[in-house]
């Protein structure tokens, strides 16, 4: 049996405006999305701000009811049967938020340890190990407020886990993090999952979700418009080789090129970076052609990313 059940699901929001707030109108945050999460997945749910992700999560953590259609966590209707699923899962959300900034991570994890009744004679070592799975056995002792937000988040995971779920659910877990914070949270992701946890989290980091999930869900306006392994979802773009150049110089009308999907273009200190997506040969041998070989200051080639392929997909539903 899926550990995560998904059918038809539907959450408006009904919002008043007006001085006597006469004026209502429906947002349709989530709009009739199935799906299912099997024992020991990682599963991805990626979409723009606004698409309906923290909304979805909400609902299965039992934060919010569902408008219509199947929500089940474990076997148990997320609402009406919360009191069933409440303890055998976890959440943590983007950002610093969370945790007992006075306190010391070893405290934290004390507080909630003791909010999920976890027994006392097995409390204390069984936070040493999340504290040494973390990376933060050196700094146990040491008050959040005077953590970075990686070692903050890296608190947040071990939170997260204090109960030993058999669902962690993740919303943006690395966000505002650097790159070699966001790596590390990642490996305490993997090895989570390793542990036998099953994880369902959102990000907006494309590679993140590359490496991380077994299958992942592109969602738009609460609607999904792909659901499989990123592999496939990867091979079924139109894109099929992406070109990355430095300039000196910004060639005209790349995007109006036979064969170009998307083009995406910055500039700093006098330099133009193009990253320009081509669905053949005949497309590259095209661009290259439009551009002066005395004004390119690198160049990449590569295979299709699964950046490509989700911005082809929102585009395209957006048309």
């Amino acid at each position: 049996m899926p550990i995560i059940e998904v059918k038809d699901l539907v959450r408006d929001y009904t919002i008043t405006s007006g001085l006597v707030r006469r004026n209502k109108k429906t947002i349709n945050a989530v709009r009739g999305i199935s799906f299912s999460v099997e024992r020991g997945e990682i599963f991805g749910l990626l979409g723009q701000n606004g698409a309906g992700k923290t909304t979805t999560i909400k609902m299965l953590i039992t934060m919010l009811a569902p408008t219509s259609g199947t929500c089940k966590v474990l076997g148990y209707n997320t609402f009406g049967q919360e009191k069933m699923i409440r303890d055998k899962v976890n959440f943590i959300f983007g950002g610093e938020y969370g945790l007992y900034r006075r306190l010391s991570a070893r405290d934290n994890l004390k507080y909630f340890a003791n909010l999920y009744k976890v027994p006392l004679d097995t409390r204390d070592k069984y936070i040493d190990e999340l504290l040494e799975m973390v990376g933060l056995s050196d700094r146990a002792d040491t008050r959040v407020e005077t953590f970075s937000k990686g070692m903050t988040q890296r608190v947040q995971i071990a939170r997260g886990l204090i109960n030993n779920p058999e669902v962690l659910f993740l919303d943006e877990p690395t966000v505002g993090l650097d790159p070699l914070g966001a790596e590390t949270l990642r490996g305490i992701v993997k090895e989570a999952n390793k542990r036998g946890t099953t994880i369902l989290l959102t990000t907006h980091n494309m590679y993140e979700a590359d490496e991380l999930c077994n299958r992942i869900a592109i969602i738009k306006d609460g609607v999904f418009l792909d659901l499989d392994t990123p592999a496939n979802i990867k091979a079924r773009s139109d894109t099929k080789t992406t070109l990355e150049i430095t300039l000196t110089k910004n060639p005209l009308n790349i995007a109006t090129i036979s064969g170009v999907s998307h083009v995406a273009s910055s500039e700093k200190d006098g330099l133009t970076s193009l990253r320009v997506s081509c669905q053949s040969d005949n497309a590259i041998s095209q661009v290259l052609a439009v551009i002066e070989p005395t004004t390119i200051k690198s160049f990449k080639n590569e295979v299709a990313t699964l950046e490509d392929a989700y911005i082809q997909l929102v585009k395209g539903a957006s048309e």
